[in-house]
């Protein structure tokens, strides 16, 4: 093998290595901001005062459903017990805290009467298969990859808007809701 053919083969390499690494950077970045990006969606909050709404979520529903549910954590930082007393947004005609359990072997939901209440320094889930917000009459349903907005108002704390992310259909709870 001559020589020269030996450098050109070597300065080939080189260039095909640089744009491959160059290629290889973009995707990376791009992958790092699009995990950003889902991080972002899976892991908001809200705070008001002492409390932090974590990660408000729905699910999609069918055209022609008549209720969603929604689903966040409520976690009171304070030292006083907070109580969240309703629950209002533009998605549906009403909006009510229920409560699912088993009684008898058979699986009740209710409306919880009088507001939940956050213990101080406490943490309460409202998830699939027990406490939930029901929206009730809905003027639109719920779309995967949308935002819903909601506000929330606590005995002691006040008033705040925060946005479900709608999943899709059927969805399991998202992980920060599983703890």
């Amino acid at each position: 093998m001559s020589h020269s053919f030996r450098i050109a083969a070597g300065t080939l390499f080189s260039r095909i290595l640089s744009r491959v690494q160059e290629r290889f950077g973009v995707a990376a970045l791009a992958f790092v901001i699009m995990l950003g990006g889902v991080q972002t969606v899976l892991a908001h909050e809200f705070k008001l005062g002492d409390l932090e709404i974590g990660h408000p979520w729905s699910r999609a529903t069918p055209t022609g459903a008549k209720v969603a549910g929604g689903y966040f954590t409520l976690t009171n930082n304070g030292s006083t017990p907070d109580r969240l007393l309703s629950i209002t947004s533009d998605i549906s005609e009403k909006a009510e805290l229920h409560e699912m359990g088993v009684k008898d072997g058979v699986m009740t939901m209710r409306p919880v009467s009088g507001g939940l209440e956050i213990p101080a320094g406490g943490k309460v889930v409202l998830g699939p298969g027990s406490y939930h917000v029901m929206f009730m009459d809905l003027k639109q349903p719920p779309k995967q990859g949308e935002m819903l907005a909601a506000t929330l108002t606590f005995e002691k704390a006040g008033t705040v808007t925060i946005k479900f992310a709608v999943q899709a259909m059927g969805s399991a709870a998202p992980q920060e809701d599983n703890d």
